[in-house]
């Protein structure tokens, strides 16, 4: 059993419905991928997660529900991502397309332009992000 005051939060999405859904799709099975800004990882002076990590999982009511390690990270542009990794994500997209919609709904979001202290910020084919894979070690109740 891992000491989780000692693991960094992992942290999917803001605390809300979002966060609910992507955790219980964590816990599921579902979601084994989540894909990042590399703008967020720069804004927040956070290094890049990298395989072997591992992390408490919070939900919105700030509990840790479960201890998950990083398996892969790969560094691309947003035109490169893949239909296994848009599919793993777990929200039910079945196309790149349909799973860059609803992440480009969220990067162009308020909470994350101010998080990125940009309000402006728009992303494009180009656009760098952290697409991560990750695995649950352990759940937590």
């Amino acid at each position: 059993m891992t000491n989780s005051d000692d693991l960094p939060p992992y942290l999917l999405g803001f605390p809300g419905p979002l966060r609910d859904r992507l955790v219980a799709a964590v816990l599921s099975g579902a979601k084994t991928t989540t894909t990042g800004l590399l703008a967020g990882y720069e804004a927040e002076g956070e290094p890049l997660p990298r395989p072997g990590d591992r992390r408490m999982l919070i939900d919105s009511a700030e509990r840790a529900v479960a201890l998950v390690e990083v398996v892969d990270v790969r560094v691309l542009r947003l035109g490169e991502v893949d239909l296994r990794h848009a599919v793993d994500e777990g929200e039910g997209d079945s196309s790149v397309a349909e799973w860059r919609s609803s992440h480009e709904e969220f990067w162009h979001s308020a909470p994350v332009r101010e998080e990125l202290g940009d309000p402006g910020f728009t992303v494009d084919e180009d656009t760098l992000v952290v697409a991560e894979r990750f695995r649950v070690v352990e759940l937590r109740g």
